[in-house]
């Protein structure tokens, strides 16, 4: 296998990991980086779906539906949950329930050939709808499936390489995407790209045919009732979960709107955004994913998280320089903010694995997406489109400091309150803090993080 001579292998020898186990961790990998490439083209605030939108004539508030959709059928995890536990069926449901999640993109593909205006925006969104109902069994499985897969002392270095190779694949492909979009005739763009990502999407479902599904361990409550009383009342993890929520609540409120502001408003194309955008996130997470991983490792997720956060929660304040034409407020957004967002990220993953309970880990992991999903990114989505309406409608900052950039205004200081308040009460999980943590990023050899 590809994998077998790759640097993550060593992780496998340092746990003592069986063949089988190895081999479905490896697949578990590939499946991964299919699947970014499926969000590449098909995750709502894309080029290729800002695009597509764009074709069916949404406007700012359509836009914003389109990245809401997928938070708010998160709340399905909550049943699918309930599913997992119960029955602990999770290769089943994934070539099932999620496999069929992602061959509704291939009608999706042919919407432009068959209908256009609201019909079609209708249309997308409706299927864009049944999609992620259906899709919400995967986060639940992944999960649980995944802690049952990689012992706790590399799953932190394993998660590294995994970002790593996402970032490079999902370089390479987003330049192949937006070639592709901006060379293609018009009614051909649209199709060829969203079957590209479609089958993407069907592969990383189909990887999960050669993972075993360990039997777990512990067996769950059979009330589900009385396990989300025993989530509702684990407070480090509801804390955890609060700070996750504010952040993503308004990291979205701008965030969901600075591809069609820098593709409609500042007139980059579908190759300079891709560069610019798409490409310099990939770079910048390429080269700082693996210092993350070992970071976390050794000083715990809480450290790593808090660092980012408060560096990530600056990186669209660049917006406010934007113009017409210039591609520097993108670069810079994306080159320092996924320096720290790939962090945060990481940081956010391993926290749902740890403060989760063995025995009831969907449920936990269902809670946090529900929440985070719905109160976060979702609410903060449809906010953040409310305020553009509202500042179009009664032409508030209609000037050189347009409604965008006070939007980008008003998040990135809500973040950064929001980082400062919640932060600190994360449950510590380590006992050096976050200056341990910042002398580490700039020590280019440190025996304990090597």
């Amino acid at each position: 296998m590809f994998f077998a001579h790759s640097a993550h292998f060593a992780l496998y020898d340092e746990a003592r990991l069986p063949a089988r186990q190895r081999s479905g961790l490896n697949y578990m990998m590939i499946a991964s980086i299919l699947g970014n490439l499926f969000i590449v083209v098909c995750a709502g605030g894309t080029a290729a779906m800002v695009g597509l939108a764009t074709h069916f004539g949404a406007g700012d508030m359509g836009l914003g539906v389109l990245v809401a959709i997928p938070q708010v059928a998160a709340i399905l995890q909550l049943p699918f949950s309930a599913l997992v536990n119960r029955t602990r069926r999770r290769k089943r449901y994934m070539l099932s329930i999620g496999l069929f999640s992602r061959i509704l993109w291939l009608p999706i593909a042919f919407l432009p050939l068959l209908t256009e205006g609201r019909i079609g925006l209708g249309l997308l969104i409706g299927l864009l709808a049944l999609s992620s109902a259906l899709g919400a069994v995967i986060n639940v499985c992944w999960f649980s499936w995944f802690s049952d897969m990689a012992p706790i002392r590399i799953r932190g270095r394993w998660m590294s390489f995994r970002d790593l190779y996402i970032s490079v694949s999902g370089l390479l492909f987003a330049l192949l995407v937006s070639l592709l979009l901006d060379v293609l005739p018009g009614n051909l763009r649209f199709p060829i790209v969203f079957a590209l990502g479609a089958l993407m999407g069907i592969g990383d479902m189909l990887c999960y045919a050669r993972v075993d599904d360990p039997e777990p361990q512990h067996m769950p409550p059979s009330r589900i009732g009385k396990m989300l009383g025993d989530i509702l009342k684990d407070k480090p993890f509801m804390r955890f979960t609060l700070m996750w929520t504010a952040w993503c609540f308004t990291a979205n409120m701008a965030g969901a709107y600075l591809t069609p502001y820098a593709m409609n408003h500042m007139g980059l194309s579908f190759l300079q955004y891709t560069l610019f955008g798409t490409v310099t996130a990939s770079m910048a997470t390429a080269v700082v994913i693996p210092r993350w991983g070992r970071i976390l490792d050794h000083f715990g997720s809480r450290n790593v998280m808090l660092i980012c956060c408060y560096a990530a929660s600056l990186s669209q304040v660049f917006y406010l320089f934007s113009s017409k034409g210039n591609i520097w407020p993108t670069f810079l957004h994306n080159l320092i903010g996924a320096t720290f967002w790939s962090g945060s990220n990481l940081a956010a993953n391993s926290m749902q694995m740890s403060l989760s309970s063995d025995d009831t880990r969907p449920s936990y992991i269902a809670v946090f997406s529900c929440v985070t999903a719905l109160a976060g990114t979702a609410l903060g989505t449809l906010c953040g489109g409310w305020f553009l309406g509202a500042c179009e409608k009664y032409a508030f900052f209609t000037g050189s400091f347009d409604r965008y950039k006070a939007l980008v205004a008003l998040a990135v200081a809500l973040r950064f309150t929001i980082v400062m308040v919640l932060g600190p009460g994360l449950k510590r999980d380590h006992p050096e803090g976050v200056k341990d943590v910042t002398r580490a990023l700039f020590k280019r050899k440190r025996g304990r993080i090597g």
